[in-house]
């Protein structure tokens, strides 16, 4: 750096968002007193959660909301289309993946539930992949594990115009099963019945969840007391 160059300093937001701040409080003020002692024995013990959730990053589909999960009961991550992409160890950094055999090999987790949603801007980009984000953008490069699926539908004559990115939604969610069992430390523990693999999908409009029968190949809605 020259005398007459600056150091580089990025501005940043004067205070912390205040929507965090206030829901911080909330949580401090309600939850947290009547959950101390879960948070107290989850910090002594570790967590053990039995479940993980392969799910989107998308904000309307937060699998501790919809499941109603409470601190320590499920395993989380979360990208762009909900995808878990193919068994690569070349030595690279791969998020997902690394979440993945963590829950498996260190938290022994009994079921693993890919789970997608309705209106899926990612899924959106990889049906429109063949005019989509730049070819250097990390979205556009990351949809791509699903191509092959995404032209399937494409190319799928029965499925009707309107109707493909739910289908691709759908399809995506059993890619990302297949790919499950391509990991080692996944199928091992599959085969032994340790472990078992879930699809399922959430409606956002209608708050649905749809659950994959493996069989039929179809998903159907989880069944559900609602108010009246």
């Amino acid at each position: 750096m020259t005398e007459t160059q600056a150091p580089f300093r990025p501005k940043l937001p004067a205070s912390f968002p205040g929507r965090l701040t206030t829901g911080y409080e909330a949580f401090r003020d309600g939850r947290y007193p009547t959950e101390n002692e879960r948070y107290k024995r989850l910090a002594a013990e570790g967590q053990k959660p039995q479940i993980m959730i392969i799910g989107c990053s998308d904000s309307r589909v937060s699998p501790e909301v919809i499941f109603d999960a409470g601190p320590g009961e499920i395993f989380v991550v979360r990208n762009v289309a909900n995808i878990v992409p193919p068994y690569t160890p070349d030595g690279e950094t791969h998020g997902t993946s690394a979440a993945l055999e963590f829950a498996v090999m260190a938290l022994n987790v009994r079921h693993i539930v890919v789970m997608g949603h309705g209106r899926c801007g990612g899924i959106m980009a990889a049906l429109d992949s063949r005019d989509p984000l730049t070819p250097t953008d990390f979205i556009g490069k990351w949809v791509s594990v699903l191509d092959e699926t995404a032209e399937r539908v494409r190319c799928d004559h029965a499925i009707a115009p309107g109707l493909r990115y739910t289908a691709l939604e759908h399809e995506a969610i059993k890619s990302s099963l297949k790919n499950l069992l391509a990991y080692p430390f996944v199928k091992t523990r599959v085969e032994a019945g340790a472990l078992a693999l879930h699809g399922a999908w959430f409606d956002v409009a209608e708050g649905e969840l749809h659950v994959l029968d493996r069989d039929s190949g179809d998903f159907t809605v989880l069944s559900g007391t609602l108010a009246p």
